[in-house]
């Protein structure tokens, strides 16, 4: 289940086409919905994603946190989800991005939401970065 903060996002973003007001107002946001690791049941969660040409790259930070959230270790147990961007949905498949590839698109998030850059001074783990391909309309 989410938690109540991420609920109520959620709630918002259903409510009004994708829109989100407080600390994410004017963030692009996707509703990653992926397959529990251990529970196998569907679990969504809001995330600030970059738009990189046809694909949706989303950072698995975890605000600076020494462990990766939960939705990470859920797609690499099972990379196939479901994403919700505005008012559309359409199945995704997860690409785990490494190397310098990695650091580029690290980098654009940080240009795009600089508080990225705190996440990873904050943590001595490498945070993921995961490109989402579309699967389905």
């Amino acid at each position: 289940m989410p938690s109540d903060f991420n609920q109520q996002i959620i709630d918002e973003f259903r409510a009004n086409e994708g829109r989100v007001g407080g600390m994410f107002e004017g963030s692009p946001l996707v509703l990653l919905t992926t397959t529990g690791a251990k529970s196998g049941r569907s679990v969504t969660t809001p995330v600030m994603y970059l738009a990189d040409g046809d694909r949706y790259v989303v950072i698995a930070s975890n605000a600076g946190a020494d462990n990766h959230p939960a939705w990470y270790h859920n797609l690499r147990a099972t990379p196939e989800a479901t994403a919700e961007i505005g008012t559309e949905e359409f199945g995704v498949k997860a690409e785990f991005v490494e190397g310098a590839e990695r650091d580029q698109l690290y980098a654009r998030m940080v240009a795009q939401a600089p508080g990225f850059a705190e996440y990873e001074a904050k943590t001595t783990r490498r945070i993921p970065v995961v490109a989402l391909h579309r699967t389905s309309a």
